[in-house]
């Protein structure tokens, strides 16, 4: 049984990466090139476009502010209309889950070339965020740095 043949693996068409940011996880398929009848939910996926939650990322994380986070990783490697993505986001707020779908369009940028990791990292899109909500402490009424305000006499 251990001396047989592996069948040989079939080129994928994609990549898989995974960004977190808080309690936010962001799920990322990075295509370098597009099946005909891809889908994700409804959406129908073309090159260039950038899916999160079966809805444009436009739609998703409104405003300017939010694109130029959002399509920095792929200006970095100057790939603004030749990947696209598919993306499950969840967890978290607003903020942090566009920046565990910019960590995870990152790393899925950086497995599909590897000459794209050094561009990325010199920007710093490659680090995680490890900064996380400090948990609520037991007699702090009821916040986390919150102290009970003692008597004064």
């Amino acid at each position: 049984m251990a001396d047989m043949p592996r069948p040989a693996k079939a080129k994928k068409d994609y990549y898989v990466a995974v960004g977190r940011r808080k309690r936010a996880v962001a799920r990322v398929r990075g295509y370098t090139s597009i099946p005909v009848d891809l889908m994700f939910g409804d959406y129908v996926v073309k090159k260039g476009d950038l899916v999160v939650n079966k809805k444009n990322i436009s739609e998703y994380f409104k405003g300017d502010v939010s694109r130029a986070i959002y399509e920095k990783p792929l200006k970095v490697v100057d790939g603004l209309n030749k990947y696209a993505f598919t993306i499950r986001v969840e967890g978290g707020g607003p903020s942090s889950q566009l920046g565990a779908v910019v960590l995870g369009m990152s790393r899925a940028l950086s497995l599909m070339d590897g000459s794209f990791r050094k561009l990325l990292k010199k920007e710093k899109l490659l680090t995680r965020d490890q900064r996380k909500r400090q948990r609520r402490m037991v007699g702090m009424g009821g916040k986390s740095r919150a102290r009970k305000q003692s008597p004064k006499r």
